[in-house]
Parts: C-alpha cells; structure tokens; sequence
C-alpha cells in the first residue's frame, strides 16, 4: 500500500463522516475537535511511517531465485504473520528459506477473526516488519492480512511456501528415521559452539541450519460443550447405530426386571447426560430412555437429589457409592457419578478424546452452586449492570437451548445480518476475542448484548501514547506503584463503569484488552456485563452464577437465567504443540515454553527459535526482527554463540530476579523490559558489540545481488 493512497483513504474517509454528520444534524460529531485531532495525527503518522520505512526497511530479492549463494537455509514453520516477516527478514539478509504451512493460505489466526478483530498494542510499537505501512494506529483484520500477504510477495516467498504441508516431524541428521544415531560430528553439538541440522518430514527439501517455529499461541477454536447444548447430527448418527446395536443385544437376552429397554424401529436417539433430558421432540424415545436407566439401576432424578445423606451425582465430590447398591463410577468430564449406559459413557470419552475441554476446565464453579444442592437459599451478591430480562431460576426441565445458533467467537461473521439483527446476542467470555464479539453484532444490528464474565480483564484505551507509557514500564511484573497506572486507567477508561475493574488482577499481571468501544457500549446500555460462572444453557438462554465484583471464579452466587437469542462462545483458542522434534529433548524440565533463552530461544540448541510461541501475557510484543537477526549473527559467527549452559544460566538469573511473579519469572513482560534483555545480549559479550547496529537496527548484511 503506497503512502499516497493510505494518505487518500485518511481524508476520503474523514469527508465522508463529515457529510454523514451534516445530513444526520449532528453537529456534535461533525464539530468535534478530537475526530479533527485524529484525522491530522494519523496524516502524520503516515508521514513518520515513511520515515521508518526508508532508514530500517531491507531490500528484498529482485528475483524469485536469489540469493544464488545463500549464507544458510532455514526452515519456517507457519505461515502467519510471524512467520512471513520472519522469512522476510531471513531472505533480505542473504539466507534461503522455506515456509511449511499446513493451511492455503497466508494469514495464519488472523485468517480466523472477526473483521472488526485489530492489533492489541499500537502499531507504531507492533511493526512487524519495517516494510509495514498502516492507515491507522489500530489496523483491524482486512488491512493486516492485506500487509501480511504484500510482504510475503515483495520479498519473493510465494515459490518458497508449501501450502498444506502439515510438519509432523523435525529431526536432526545426526539420527537416522529410526531414531539411531549416526553421526557425533563435535559441529553438530550445541555444547561446542555447535548446533544441529535439521529435516523437515520426510527430507524432500533437504537439509536445514535453523528451524523458526512460529504457530503462536492460538490454534483451532477451542469449542466448549456445555450442558444444555444441542448435540450435533454426526453425534445424532453415530449413537443411534450404537442404540441400535444395544437393542439388537438386549433382544437377543431374557428381559429382566425394570422392563424392556427396546423401543420403536426408525426413531433417532441423542446421546445424554446421566441427569438431563434431551430436547428431541420425540416423547417416544424420551420414555424409552427413562426405561433404560431404570433398568441400569439409575435413581429417579428426586431419589438423587433428595435421598437421605446424598446429594446430587453431578455434582459431588465424594468417591462413596450410593445407599441403594448403584455402581458409582468417576467418567471422563465428571469427579463422580452414577455409571450411565456404555452410550453415555461412550460419548463423554469420545469427547475427551477428541480435545473438548469439560465445562468445569473452562468456566469452573462452586461445586456448592446449585440451590437444589442446598436447603437454605444462597447469600444474595450486590451486582451492577445485571440485565433487566434475566430471572432467578425455577427447578424446572430446562432442556437445550434451540432458539438460535450457538458459535465460537471466531464464527460470528459467518453469521448474516438478517440472523443477528433485532437479536440479543449472549457472548460468553470476557477476553480479547469476547469484547470483539459484541462489537460485531452491534455492528450486524443486534438489539442487545450479554457478556459472562468469568474474571474481569484490564480494558486499556486504544491511545497511542498510553500504550506506548504503559509499555515502557521495566520491571516486567507487578510492583508496589503499579496502582498508580491502574487508578489512572480507571479514571481515564472506566469513568462511570469502574465496577467492571478487576479487584484481583493486577495491570501488570495479564494481558490487557485493548479495546476502545466495549465500556462506551456497557455505559450506553448496549451491552449488559455480567459477572459469573455459566452452569449450563438452557431453552431461553443460560444459567449462570452471578457473583460480585470482590469475588472469585467459584464463589456462592445467586442463580440467575440470562435470556439470548443467539449464543457466542468467545472461549478462546487451543494452544498449538510443539512435539515436532524427534529423538532430542529441546525443551527439558524447567526449560519448558517460556522458559527459553531470551524467552524464544530453545536453552539445548539456539538454532531453534521459537518467536511468538511461548508467549503467554505481555503489554508490548515480541520483535520478530530482532529475534531473527539473533539467529542469523549466530549461524554467521561461531564467536557469538551461546553454549547450552549458557543459555540455562541466563534463564536461572531472570528466574531469580522475577521470583514471586505472578505466572512465573516469564509469564509477563513488558516492551522496555525485553528491550533491556536484548541490549544486556550485547553487553554482558563484548564479542557481539560489532552486530549491535544489525541486529538491533537490521543495517548491514545485504548481498550485492539485491543492490
């Protein structure tokens, strides 16, 4: 994107809202001195941009085969925005590169966002490649993903991409595919300023010096199964062969007393929870179902909760079997209840197979927290901003929930607007990608929002300057004036909401959301914040324990059903793996991600970085750059290299000097705090002052075939 036109699209787009302020008669918006302080900022800002762009910018490749005489090869895994710059980086300063990306596509997380998703950290700080030109200070998704596939092309990566290429396995050539060793060349051994070489798969691109591994943080959607949700047709399918193979059995046998557990050919069984009845529209096999567990021995749901001495199975801790004989047995999701048929148990560990975290991973409760558990009524909680169309819960059938679609946050614009609009939309998290969501079905004409908050998150303002402040702090973790920074942030962000402040959380303790819109819209009533624990969906919404501000996950509440049109589960993403690497342990006990030399690098051999994927919470970002021009100047000069004790020494005395963090000595760091981590690289090895200006400014290194 050229200068002139990102210059173009800044003063378009202010005329455009100043002619849509005039025809609305709006003179507040089309008057507004802070909309006019922006509109010239972010002309200025292209302007330094610019400036950025000439002094620090590599040039790239002229042509898709240079460079002919390359100083090393590196393999990269992931092809995100991570990845591409790190490529770019590598193949501007004279080394050859090949990107491995299991998807078809570059982009990587980015690809799997709502469009009004945006950077988290201004983009002044979060340059990830010097060649980067924004529009504004806080891009969102469309104009990140078009930055991210221009470098890719610029710097000649698209003929060295394997797209669909899944790496399953990263192994030194000092073993052969059988895990034997076959080489102890001193050159190979990290421990002698050495380090290994690597194949990727099954070798077809030939041996590598480096391996960058970016897949981040965030892989597939994580999809949480809650009670009450309806169960998908595949699920639908595969339990009705095994019912009909469990009939098929039952017929074969001496019916015994409890009655017959067949029923009629033809209908469609759901699996179920030992507790629940499942919306089916089918009273026929509902029945059928009461049959089979009366036959297993099951208690009828009053026995269970109302039987001397027990309380209900769901949700009791206790390994005692139950008074009448029943088999009690611990199941996949649950500490321990009554053993249901093969199918419900079946169903659970297909589940967990598969990767669903249980409900109680992901949002645990008070095993307390249901008042039918109790026979006194829960202590009331003072909560602000509870929803007017919410209801104390009834001991009712809840059944599912089937009013509208239930999806991950990372689906909502998949949904039209028709669907949404006129809508409540209930989101369920309070995160990055939660915020996000209610202002994407604001933005599809929503009537209304609901979020769950679970723990309340640190909300900062979309300002340059704050960010920038904030960031600069370089302790890296909670210290005793901290509060002054969280007072202000109260004061300046949360004027009029300052309820929705985390009392537990420090500003210097997790990852801020960044977000300028989400607290506007809780004041203006858009958005309704509710603090709890959700139980369980139910046909008109959700059940959630709703708790006070001074509270915790887990707390007494009081039990409160949410109605929602349409159900947004905003519970984040999986963690990618990283048991890529065979037959060598990379990553040993205490040296596990993050806990790698300058936080990216493994402690057992430098050649493999890890940038972006062992991050856990920050306020400012990992400089992707840098990291790369680290390796790089440690494959060109043997001098410079780190030996694996060097690098565990480095991570004892960082450990050492953040003992008692929250998190761990690198579950948090600042920009300024990492800024210092790199300049101490140069300092504390005297040998590494002649690299300082390339690898902290990228200057030097550039084969004369790009000239």
């Amino acid at each position: 994107m050229s200068a002139t036109r990102v210059e173009y699209h800044n003063v378009f787009n202010y005329i455009s809202e100043s002619l849509s302020s005039a025809r609305s008669l709006n003179p507040f918006r089309l008057l507004s001195p802070i909309r006019f302080v922006v509109f010239i900022f972010n002309i200025f800002y292209i302007l330094i941009q610019k400036i950025i762009i000439w002094m620090f910018k590599p040039r790239p490749p002229k042509y898709p085969e240079q460079p002919t005489k390359p100083l090393g090869r590196i393999a990269v895994i992931g092809a995100g925005l991570t990845g591409i710059s790190s490529a770019a980086h590598a193949i501007a300063h004279g080394f050859d590169v090949v990107i491995f990306e299991q998807d078809d596509r570059v982009g990587g997380i980015w690809t799997h966002v709502n469009k009004t998703s945006g950077l988290q950290l201004n983009s002044l700080l979060y340059r990830f490649h010097p060649a980067v030109l924004w529009s504004c200070a806080f891009p969102l998704r469309d104009e990140i993903l078009s930055e991210v596939t221009r470098i890719w092309k610029e710097y000649q990566l698209e003929p060295r991409t394997r797209f669909k290429t899944p790496v399953t396995s990263i192994r030194p050539i000092t073993h052969d595919e059988n895990g034997n060793r076959v080489s102890d060349d001193p050159k190979l051994d990290p421990s002698q300023y050495g380090h290994r070489r690597w194949i990727i798969n099954d070798g077809d691109d030939g041996v590598f010096d480096a391996v960058i591994v970016t897949v981040g943080t965030c892989g597939k959607p994580r999809m949480v199964e809650f009670e009450g949700m309806p169960k998908k047709k595949e699920e639908s399918k595969k339990h009705k062969e095994e019912h009909d193979m469990q009939k098929h059995d039952e017929a074969s046998r001496e019916p015994t007393d409890g009655g017959s557990s067949q029923g009629d050919e033809g209908i469609e069984p759901q699996k179920h929870s030992a507790w629940t009845t499942t919306h089916n529209g089918q009273a026929q096999y509902i029945r059928q179902d009461q049959e089979q567990k009366k036959a297993t021995n099951f208690p009828t749901p009053g026995d269970a909760h109302h039987h001397e001495g027990t309380q209900a199975p769901t949700h009791t801790h206790t390994s005692e079997p139950h008074k009448s004989g029943s088999a009690y047995k611990a199941t996949a999701w649950t500490f321990g209840t009554y053993e249901p048929p093969k199918s419900v148990e079946h169903d659970q560990e297909a589940k967990k197979e598969a990767g669903f975290p249980s409900p109680q991973e992901v949002f645990p409760t008070s095993p307390s927290a249901d008042p039918q558990l109790h026979t006194n009524k829960p202590r009331p909680v003072k909560h602000d901003g509870f929803p007017h169309h919410a209801r104390k819960s009834k001991d009712t059938d809840e059944d599912v929930f089937t009013k509208g679609p239930i999806v991950h946050s990372s689906e909502l614009d998949s949904l039209d607007e028709d669907a949404v609009k006129g809508k409540t939309v209930l989101v369920i998290g309070s995160g990055a990608s939660g915020v996000e969501s209610v202002e994407t079905a604001l933005a599809k004409g929503a009537k209304g929002t609901v979020m769950i908050a679970r723990e309340d998150k640190w909300i900062i303002p979309r300002n340059i300057l704050i960010d920038t402040l904030i960031s600069a702090q370089p302790f890296g973790r909670q210290m005793p004036l901290s509060f002054i920074w969280e007072k202000f942030i109260i004061w300046f962000n949360y004027h009029g909401v300052s309820d929705l402040a985390p009392a537990h959380l420090g500003l210097f303790e997790g990852t801020p959301v960044v977000n300028d819109e989400f607290l506007d819209h809780v004041r203006r009533g858009k958005c309704q914040y509710v603090r709890g624990d959700t139980q369980r969906l139910t046909k008109r919404g959700v059940k959630v324990t709703v708790r006070g501000r001074e509270s915790k996950p887990g707390d007494k509440g009081d039990i409160n059903e949410i109605d929602a049109d349409i159900i947004v589960l905003a519970t984040g993403y999986e963690k990618p793996k990283v048991d890529l690497f065979k037959y060598v342990d990379l990553f040993p006990e205490g040296f596990e991600r993050p806990n790698l030399y300058l936080q990216n690098f493994s402690t057992e051999d430098w050649s493999v970085l890890m940038t972006n994927s062992s991050y856990q919470n920050a306020i400012g970002t990992v400089h992707i750059g840098i990291y790369t021009r680290i390796l790089l100047v440690l494959l060109m000069d043997k001098n410079a290299r780190p030996t694996t004790d060097d690098m565990k020494l480095w991570v004892r005395l960082i450990s050492y000097i953040k003992r008692g963090a929250r998190g761990g000595a690198f579950g948090f760091f600042t920009y300024m705090e990492l800024t210092i981590w790199l300049l101490l690289f140069h300092i504390f090895r005297p040998d590494r002052l002649k690299w300082l200006f390339f690898i902290m400014q990228g200057w030097g290194v550039t084969p004369d075939e790009y000239r």
